[in-house]
């Protein structure tokens, strides 16, 4: 895995777009529309851990199939 740290500009004043966040925020929030993960409900980091694996697999299958499963939001 190849990890790039990407740094703030200091010129920049406010609010500007770092490269490739959003690819981190969208993965995020997929998986935090998982009801246990919206909350930190466990205890030990490898439940966590878990959680965020079954939350994965969720969003992948969901991509695979094109089918969806309900959330905690509520689909009508």
């Amino acid at each position: 895995i190849d990890v790039e740290v990407v740094k703030r500009n200091p010129g920049v004043r406010g609010f500007h777009v770092v490269k490739r966040r959003w690819v981190v925020e969208r993965s995020l929030g997929w998986i935090m529309m998982h009801r246990r993960l919206a909350r930190d409900y466990e205890t030990l980091p490898a439940s966590s851990e878990a959680v965020i694996h079954i939350a994965s697999i969720d969003n992948l299958t969901k991509r695979i199939t094109d089918e969806t499963t309900p959330t905690w939001r509520g689909t009508y």
